[in-house]
């Protein structure tokens, strides 16, 4: 923070000050409470402090409050203080640019302008024509990541959705009593409208029994609702293999996001 304001309280006084130089004979100190957000009490003993400084004069601490002239120099010399602060920071706000990035289809130099779409979850920036496109901010080799900036346009993306097969807790016979044959036909049909699941999240330990048992490998296994909703975000199809009433933090992260899902037993 800027010189002028490092003391404790001073922007309070800057703000009074501020407020009493405009010669509102009816200012209260409940308006200037209202209006700086403070309370009353805070008011009057900041008028107080003020008035002690001879930066405002009024008749018992009351108002009507009159600035005096040495008061007018300091909300000056304040105000020209938070005026070079607020030009330092707008100066370096217009300097900064927001930063994405990507990965580089081919190899693209400094100031191209890039399409931008998405492929498997994954940002994409090549030389042709997208609804979305980006200026390359540094050389990238083709495969390696490029920053980008100056997004504009709509990326290409739809919503993937996710499938929930519910399977039993070992209490209910665990791996033993799961339909395997049901788990292992839903992953190799896909989803609903028959698209392949580009990832599989597994939650308990009978839900990794299953999918050692099955030969399928898996993608999500930590904080997999979250996970999973931020996958399908993304574009992606998860099959979620999930133990007992763990599917139930799985519906409710999919229905907070508005994530397309269904949920299918996998018991015998």
């Amino acid at each position: 923070m800027m010189k002028a304001f490092k003391k404790r309280g001073a922007l309070t006084h800057f703000q009074i000050l501020s407020e009493i130089s405009k010669q509102d004979p009816h200012l209260k100190q409940k308006d200037l409470a209202k209006k700086l957000g403070i309370t009353i009490q805070a008011v009057s003993e900041n008028i107080k402090t003020l008035t002690e400084l001879g930066y405002i004069t009024s008749k018992d601490g009351r108002s009507p409050y009159k600035i005096t002239q040495s008061g007018i120099d300091k909300v000056k010399k304040d105000a020209i203080s938070l005026r070079k602060y607020s030009d330092s920071v707008l100066e370096t706000m217009n300097h900064y640019k927001t930063i994405w990035p990507a990965i580089a289809k081919e190899e693209l130099k400094k100031d191209d302008i890039v399409g931008l779409y998405m492929d498997d979850g994954v940002l994409y920036a090549h030389k042709k024509e997208e609804n979305a496109t980006g200026i390359v901010l540094d050389d990238a080799e083709e495969n390696m990541d490029v920053s980008l900036t100056n997004l504009t346009g709509i990326i290409d993306m739809k919503v993937g959705e996710v499938t929930v097969i519910n399977v039993p807790t070992i209490k209910d016979g665990g791996s033993k009593k799961c339909d395997l044959d049901l788990i292992k036909n839903v992953y190799e049909k896909g989803t609903n409208n028959n698209e392949i699941f580009n990832k599989v999240a597994v939650a308990g330990t009978v839900s990794r029994a299953v999918t050692n048992k099955l030969g399928i490998s898996i993608d999500i296994e930590y904080a997999a609702p979250q996970a999973s909703a931020n996958a399908a975000r993304k574009g992606l199809n998860v099959l979620a293999i999930v133990v007992g009433d763990m599917s139930k933090a799985f519906t409710r992260e999919l229905e907070s996001e508005k994530i397309k899902y269904n949920i299918i037993d996998g018991a015998l």
